[in-house]
């Protein structure tokens, strides 16, 4: 069982496990001593102004410490198990404006670290470990993170990072409760869209009746909103959200709230109406829902996510060609070709924690973004495996992208033959669907953290608005 158990508990909510976590990679740089130093993230103004620059924890330092206050550093003593936090001191004359951090003997209550100083005893501490260890090895992320002024006998800025990268991947209880819980706000804030989209006028709105309830539940935004419609769905990170909503078909919402720094990545389509504007837009739905429904089902430890995209791939033609939007070829043709990447260009998915788009050294989909015969490229042994207590998504989509379908696959004499224009013409309206979930891998399968409604059951929650009475599943 590779999912860790954790027990440590402050104020009812399970105090961040940092200490198994550094543990855990100190184990992976599998050297006896050395010191682990991490950088936290420091607050800056923006350039030219008094204005703070809106704040982020780094999160390889927050995934050793669970600190996520600026201007802190850590150290891990590998051979003295000792894990030591450095926070600023506070000032007094600050506190009017700014608030106040933590002292030293609150801090040592919140976080799970052997000791806690102020950050201007860092360099002194330095000092004693390196004439204690003058073999040691001082670990740090990248060669601009060394301490000013200091110089140790062996520095490594390489290994640290891998480390890091290989424990993250795997997520204990306490992470997967954190991906749960903002599973949980974003799909109420996505049932706030759904219940009140009908009566909204722009792409603004739908970003701003998200993000007002996820705030509202004590959380931020994973990344960006993506609140596209019409055939702004078609640029996958599309940004503005800024157009008006009237004479569009459809729209794609890209939008997940984080947790404590753990996020969750969630994408539904819907018509603004609550039923399905056009036979066309009804139909890509389904070939989408499809596509997902059966990669998610082929989900356990041991599976390539790699072979789950090609399986994406094969029923996206089957379903084009049906529709009438692929022609004159077989499926096995236009897979080889790679045509379908011109409406589906994307992964299938990927890791999900601390980042969205989270770490691991080699991708689990490495070659989704490769050219040509990559899609051919399946079962090859550098793509890694799923494995128990890794979380990922499931975001499969099919677009009409205007631009890329022009640029590179109408103008190609390799894939034009295989699109009946005359067909596309009628889909571009249509815009883009992608549906996606966040998901756990379990020893015997997998469960879905995200319990955001979709397909039919959004439609309905559309028709009824602000009366509607959907629950959320717990």
């Amino acid at each position: 069982m590779k999912i860790r158990n954790i027990t440590l508990e402050a104020d009812g909510i399970d105090k961040y496990p940092a200490k198994q976590h550094v543990r855990a990679v100190a184990s992976k740089l599998r050297s006896p001593d050395g010191l682990i130093y991490l950088l936290g993230q420091y607050a800056f103004t923006i350039e030219d102004s008094d204005q703070a620059k809106t704040w982020r924890q780094r999160r390889y330092f927050y995934y050793c410490s669970g600190v996520d206050i600026p201007n802190c550093c850590l150290t891990y003593d590998i051979s003295a198990d000792e894990l030591s936090l450095y926070i600023p001191e506070i000032k007094p004359e600050r506190v009017l404006w700014e608030g106040r951090g933590p002292t030293i003997e609150e801090a040592e209550g919140r976080y799970d670290v052997d000791s806690v100083y102020l950050n201007e005893q860092l360099f002194d501490h330095l000092d004693q470990w390196k004439k204690g260890n003058p073999k040691s090895t001082f670990y740090i992320l990248h060669k601009d993170h060394r301490p000013v002024g200091e110089s140790f006998s062996k520095v490594d800025c390489e290994k640290l990072k891998h480390a890091i990268d290989l424990c993250r991947v795997i997520k204990d209880t306490h992470e997967i409760e954190c991906i749960r819980r903002a599973n949980k706000i974003s799909a109420v804030a996505h049932l706030a869209v759904l219940r009140n989209v009908s009566r909204f006028r722009s792409e603004a709105q739908i970003q701003g009746i998200f993000e007002d309830a996820c705030i509202s539940k004590g959380a931020k935004q994973s990344y960006p909103v993506i609140a596209a419609s019409g055939e702004n769905a078609g640029t996958l990170h599309y940004a503005k959200n800024n157009e008006p909503l009237q004479g569009r078909q459809l729209v794609c919402l890209d939008a997940g709230a984080a947790f404590q720094c753990y996020t969750s990545d969630v994408t539904r389509t819907f018509p603004i109406s609550g039923s399905w504007p056009s036979h066309e837009a009804k139909n890509i739905y389904s070939i989408v829902q499809m596509m997902q429904e059966h990669c998610i089902e082929g989900l356990r430890p041991g599976v390539k996510m790699y072979d789950l995209h090609i399986l994406a791939h094969k029923i996206a033609i089957a379903g084009l060609l049906a529709l009438g939007i692929l022609h004159n070829g077989t499926e096995a043709e236009i897979f080889e070709a790679g045509t379908s990447r011109g409406f589906y260009p994307h992964g299938l998915g990927h890791h999900l924690g601390l980042e969205t788009h989270d770490v691991l050294d080699i991708p689990i989909m490495h070659y989704a973004m490769d050219d040509g015969a990559a899609l051919l490229a399946h079962g090859r042994d550098d793509q890694p495996p799923l494995e128990e207590g890794m979380v990922i998504t499931i975001e499969p989509g099919i677009y009409f992208s205007r631009y890329e379908l022009n640029r590179a696959y109408l103008s190609s004499p390799v894939h034009t033959k295989y699109i009946n224009q005359e067909v596309l013409k009628d889909y571009w309206a249509v815009g883009g669907v992608r549906i996606e979930d966040d998901l756990l891998i379990t020893a015997d399968g997998y469960e879905n953290l995200t319990k955001t409604p979709k397909g039919e059951a959004a439609l309905t929650i559309i028709r009824e608005g602000s009366h509607s009475s959907h629950r959320l599943e717990d």
